[in-house]
């Protein structure tokens, strides 16, 4: 059993995160809040107002007089939250390193910028729905602040960037040809190389052999790069039909074609078995 000893006082009084507009009232859970929108923050968590709430309601002094050089010269975010995370030390080495990273990477990024990192945190994290509503969203707005003449990332490597990562996300559905559509419209608006192979990727899983092998046929350029997906895609089928999941659908088939009074039964005990599960 892992015990978490808190370092500092239980705040009577919470702190709001600007941006996040979250409560806090201890330091873990700033910390909490620190790595986890780590690409939202910007310079206005550096406040004097954090290190007065960190010294009079966490009682820790310390600390506070360790962060008052980084906000009153305009110290880097990245820094001012990493040395609050180690200090707490409420998460590993490595994981303050992927958080100093992250800041860094979200440092002088625009609103767009900040948001289409945060839509890309979604897909690294699997959460495919939400993440595709927030490229839906992202869109709307760069053609909005285009329209308007405002400050918008310059087209038309950020739009790329916005629609292959869209097909990421449709991809991570099994939505492969959505996914195809997302990456031939980054592949149209930059010509890159990564974008037209995702693209014939996506296209490899829905059509015949015969169908890719003709569609391949106009890609001359990226010879080498499509003999190395074909390389992959068959070691992933390979690796796919060893896996038991695989195993035990072959397995059904092929009792449904030998046997239909016991492929029936063994679709009630399995029916059976998964309504089980779901209770508990």
């Amino acid at each position: 059993m892992r015990i978490s000893i808190c370092v500092g006082n239980y705040a009577k009084v919470p702190y709001r995160i600007p941006e996040l507009e979250v409560n806090v009232f201890s330091m873990e859970e700033l910390c909490y809040c620190i790595k986890e929108n780590a690409f939202l923050l910007d310079l206005s968590l550096l406040d004097d107002r954090l290190l007065n709430w960190i010294e009079r309601e966490c009682g820790l002094r310390d600390l506070a007089q360790k962060l008052h050089p980084l906000v009153h010269r305009r110290g880097m975010l990245s820094e001012f939250a990493v040395t609050i995370l180690r200090y707490v030390g409420f998460y590993d080495e490595e994981t303050v390193a992927e958080t100093e990273r992250v800041l860094k990477q979200g440092a002088g990024l625009n609103g767009l910028e900040r948001r289409k990192n945060q839509v890309d945190y979604l897909v690294r994290k699997k959460k495919y729905k939400p993440a595709l509503r927030g490229y839906d969203e992202l869109l709307q707005n760069w053609r909005q602040e285009e329209g308007e003449g405002g400050d918008s990332p310059a087209a038309p490597e950020f739009l790329a960037r916005i629609w292959h990562n869209k097909g990421v996300a449709y991809a991570g559905l099994m939505l492969y040809e959505e996914a195809a559509e997302c990456f031939g419209h980054a592949c149209e608006l930059t010509g890159s190389g990564e974008y037209c192979i995702n693209y014939l990727a996506a296209k490899r899983m829905l059509l015949s052999e015969e169908e890719y092998v003709a569609l391949t046929g106009g890609y001359g350029e990226w010879h080498s790069q499509i003999l190395e997906l074909e390389k992959q895609y068959k070691a992933a089928e390979g690796e796919w039909e060893q896996q038991p999941d695989y195993l035990r659908l072959y397995n059904r088939r092929e009792l449904r074609s030998r046997d239909r009074q016991k492929y029936q039964e063994e679709n009630q005990r399995l029916l059976k078995a998964l309504k089980s599960s779901y209770r508990m």
